[in-house]
């Protein structure tokens, strides 16, 4: 069976909602569309689609097994429009759209890096704590930060983004530091517009029990580094990512509160409009950002805080 056409054939059913539309998408036959979908369910042991006169519809496995195929269709893809590409160094404007808390701490430094490698590059930088229509706005990728992406969408998944509950020394010192995270509840929590503005999940580290609690405070804003500068400000509690908190809190600038506690683990991906005839730019600086920000990205390494904290550093010189 040749499966990647079996993946192919299913995923345009699904997307079609008949395997006559899909048929005629792929021009192809009934008769061949059915038996690569009677072929695709007898490999994975399941069945895929409820076929009735008047409808069809995914059933669980094919829930399941329905954005894992566009996956593999999309690496496919890349992987025959890699070995296309000319061997000449990619050149032309390459927009990219992310928050701006993430562009500042670590994309900005990532661009440099990239244009450095690649100086035929024009990197155009929106920063925006905002999702947007790639097409409306002409983006050509977006760094997007999310529990899950819309597998209408072509996305990358790059790492995970994790995040720390902290306040600032000033803050608890002066209203005392909590030792259960259900009294988040009764503290000022400063939260973010769109990650867990009333409502913070955690899952306990020594057996995996997942914990939520609700919190409100006096401020909520859009963008997370300025959530960072009320926390050190000791405005209250906070949750951050870590790709913001690493250096504070090895500077003891932040106190990290409840650690045998995780939060909420999302995913960081790079989200594109089309995966056919991929410039060389978009897919050399999705490969370089794939490099760069690994499964465990620096910013979570045991080292990194100390390493942001000695770029950090002013000079002393000596007065004697």
């Amino acid at each position: 069976m040749d499966r990647l056409n079996a993946m192919r054939v299913f995923v345009t059913v699904a997307d079609s909602g008949s395997l006559s539309a899909a048929a005629d998408k792929l021009d192809l036959s009934r008769p061949v569309v059915t038996r690569y979908v009677a072929e695709l369910e007898q490999w994975t042991g399941a069945r895929l689609l409820h076929r009735t006169t008047r409808r069809l519809s995914l059933t669980a496995a094919g829930e399941e097994l329905l954005p894992r195929c566009r996956q593999v269709l999309e690496l496919a893809g890349d992987m025959q429009e890699a070995v296309r590409q000319p061997a000449e160094a990619p050149r032309g404007q390459l927009r990219i759209t992310a928050s701006t808390s993430f562009a500042q701490a670590q994309l900005a430094d990532a661009v440099a890096d990239y244009v450095r490698l690649y100086p035929g590059v024009a990197v155009d930088l929106v920063l925006l704590d905002r999702a947007v229509n790639l097409v409306d706005e002409r983006i050509d990728l977006a760094i997007r930060v999310a529990v899950e992406i819309d597998p209408n969408l072509i996305a990358r998944r790059l790492t995970d983004c994790r995040s720390v509950v902290c306040a600032s020394p000033g803050y608890l010192k002066e209203h005392g530091q909590p030792l259960r995270v259900e009294e988040l509840a009764q503290r000022n929590c400063l939260t973010h517009s769109y990650f867990g503005r009333s409502l913070w999940n955690f899952t306990r580290r020594d057996d995996g029990t997942p914990v939520s609690v609700a919190v409100g405070g006096n401020v909520s804003t859009n963008d997370a580094a300025s959530l960072m500068h009320l926390a050190r400000a000791g405005a209250g509690i906070t949750m951050l990512p870590t790709y913001l908190t690493a250096g504070l809190l090895q500077a003891g600038e932040l106190v990290r509160l409840f650690p045998e506690f995780e939060p909420q683990v999302v995913g960081m991906y790079a989200v594109y409009a089309s995966r056919k005839h991929m410039p060389a730019t978009l897919r050399t600086m999705l490969d370089f950002l794939a490099r760069r920000f690994t499964e465990v990205p620096a910013w979570d390494l045991p080292h990194a805080g100390r390493e942001l904290n000695a770029s950090r550093r002013p000079v002393v010189r000596s007065t004697s």
